[in-house]
């Protein structure tokens, strides 16, 4: 039996419906298309299938094939025969050349292995390029959110601090309106005329009651209360206020009026009876926290004795 494509493909290992199907979908155009063939679709999940031909390839009982004429058919010549490759009417081969062949097929499909594992390294390679210029670009996009919530923070701080800094001066005219109306009522031209900062403290201010023996028999209102606070380094400052006015008004003339270098926050308290004002008792009256008509208050360092 003359050897033909498909036995040489059985020969090298190949199984029978793998050969059938890489000789078929090839065109019989020889081994060397069929083993392209196989090393290009061997991963193919249905490459161990046995090969269909299409219904149109069926050759009808009634018609002669294709390229044969009747005349053909009863003097018996074939003319597919005449066509078939050399390789299919060659001699059969020799243990030696099948051999042969069947190392240069060997040869043939590590090559195209080799070329394979190549075009698949430059795939690979193309993968990490891609993969580490999204990863940049995902980097660069994170890069930029952080700037824009660090901007956007820094804004909102800046528009606190404003907003802080337009409530003191608000409360800063409010005391200033508050001296000018009681200058305007009680006849004092220079504490209306001067800035809180340098309001210098009338000279002829009446005596403050010691006692409660000194205080009128009958209990009359205070509409002002006169507070002398005295600072850290033994200085004091004096102002009148009204008595309905809030603890946190006199601690805001401090702040502003204060000559002592004194940043750090700070306490007022009274010694007779002790007592260290809270966060609470800045919104309270004056009057509500007994300090009506006239009172010293302390200032000392938060968190000291």
């Amino acid at each position: 039996m003359e050897s033909t494509a498909l036995e040489s493909l059985i020969e090298m290992g190949f199984p029978q419906n793998r050969a059938e199907k890489a000789l078929a979908l090839t065109g019989n155009q020889g081994i060397e298309s069929a083993m392209d063939w196989l090393v290009e679709h061997e991963n193919d999940p249905d490459v161990d299938e046995p090969y269909v031909p299409p219904p149109g390839h069926v050759l009808s009982s009634e018609e002669p094939p294709e390229g044969r004429t009747p005349e053909s058919l009863q003097s018996g010549a074939d003319p597919m025969l005449e066509t078939l490759p050399a390789e299919e009417n060659r001699r059969p081969l020799s243990e030696e050349e099948k051999r042969e062949q069947t190392k240069r097929m060997m040869e043939l499909i590590a090559q195209k292995q080799r070329e394979r594992e190549e075009r698949e390294k430059r795939e690979t390679i193309e993968r990490e390029k891609q993969r580490r210029k999204q990863g940049q670009e995902l980097s660069l996009i994170r890069q930029k959110l952080q700037e824009d919530e660090m901007k956007k923070l820094a804004e909102e701080r800046r528009r606190e601090k404003l907003e802080e800094k337009l409530a003191k001066q608000r409360v800063r005219e409010k005391i200033e309106r508050d001296k000018a109306e009681r200058a305007k009522k009680f006849g004092g031209n220079c504490s209306a005329a001067s800035p809180v900062s340098t309001i210098p403290e009338p000279a002829t201010a009446a005596p403050v009651p010691s006692s409660p023996s000194q205080e009128p028999p009958v209990k009359r209102e205070y509409d002002q209360c006169r507070i002398q606070v005295r600072l850290l380094d033994g200085t004091s400052l004096t102002q009148t206020f009204q008595a309905k006015e809030q603890l946190a008004a006199v601690r805001l003339y401090v702040e502003l009026n204060r000559k002592d270098n004194g940043e750090e926050p700070f306490n007022l308290l009274t010694t007779f009876p002790r007592r260290v004002f809270t966060e609470e008792d800045m919104e309270k009256p004056l009057q509500e926290l007994g300090l009506v008509p006239s009172a010293v208050l302390i200032v000392a360092k938060k968190g000291s004795s």
